[in-house]
């Protein structure tokens, strides 16, 4: 009888292409590795990987049984995962998507915590400021800071409202003077914060006005946290979240101007690929999040 075992450890190899690589990502020893996979071609009378001094590779046989054996491992994992959830484990693999600066603050405290209360869970966090397709990409949940989302084939939970202000460092103040109007930013620099580093349009707001302006002229990028850094090394003006440049302005490396406008409000949403029924486990995970974000460490 095939040892599932032994087929999860091929895969892992067959993944990497390295023997010592699956071996470090499975905790396991080197040779444990190499004796599970010769004892699974042994079972099935097949040679599955081709071996050199460098590299590892599948043959046509390894290539065809891993395409047909991931799936049915896949499908094996959520009927267990299902049958314990039914039975009020939470327990299972949870694919997790977060904004880099959000992820990077928030994520590891509350990914500790949410262990430390259902340890049978595995957490898979993935970081990334662009847009994901939740299905596609095999995601149980992606964790975005948007307006409310226009696909109608995923589910979202809306958690918190987020606040983005205007800032810049006293340095580059005191070089270019403080901007009075949004008209003023026309003769600053302002500091893009777009998922493909390309120029954006700041639409703010202010007792029924609304004015537009236009950023990244001179400098964008895809990620707050190296957006803020821009700004506190005196590149020009950046529209970040607060939490985002929280630290910076209590230290006084940046400032906030136009203080009485206001961009659009974002909001900290959940989303989820179009469950039938939400996993125990995922939703475990989202009420411990929203716990977190609007009691322990509000945006």
């Amino acid at each position: 009888m095939i040892d599932l075992g032994q087929v999860r450890i091929f895969l892992t190899v067959a993944e990497l292409r390295s023997f010592a690589a699956a071996a470090r990502q499975l905790a396991m020893t080197a040779p444990t590795v190499t004796r599970a996979v010769s004892g699974l071609e042994e079972e099935l009378g097949i040679q599955l990987l081709l071996r050199t001094t460098r590299h590892v590779s599948l043959t046509s046989a390894g290539a065809v049984f891993a395409a047909r054996i991931r799936p049915l491992l896949d499908d094996f994992r959520k009927v267990t995962e299902d049958l314990r959830e039914q039975h009020g484990d939470v327990a299972g693999l949870i694919r997790i998507n977060a904004p880099m600066s959000l992820g990077l603050q928030i994520l590891p405290d509350v990914a500790s915590a949410f262990r430390v209360e259902y340890p049978g869970t595995v957490l898979s966090l993935n970081l990334t400021d662009s847009f994901i397709d939740i299905v596609s990409d095999d995601f149980d949940l992606a964790i975005r800071i948007s307006e409310p989302p226009r696909d109608k084939s995923t589910i979202w939970r809306k958690l918190c409202p987020v606040r983005r202000i205007l800032v810049a460092s006293p340095g580059y103040l005191a070089s270019f003077g403080a901007p009075e109007t949004p008209e003023d930013l026309n003769s600053h620099t302002c500091l893009a914060y777009d998922a493909r580093s390309l120029e954006e349009t700041w639409e703010l707001r202010c007792q029924g006005r609304t004015r537009r302006v236009r950023a990244g002229r001179t400098l964008a990028g895809n990620n707050g946290d190296l957006i803020s850094r821009l700004a506190e090394n005196g590149e020009g003006i950046a529209l970040l979240p607060h939490f985002i440049v929280e630290d910076a302005i209590s230290n006084g490396l940046l400032v906030q101007v136009l203080a009485e406008w206001e961009p659009p409000e974002l909001w900290l949403t959940l989303y989820y690929p179009p469950y039938e029924r939400l996993p125990m486990r995922v939703a475990k995970f989202s009420d411990f999040f929203e716990r977190y974000v609007t009691r322990t460490r509000p945006l």
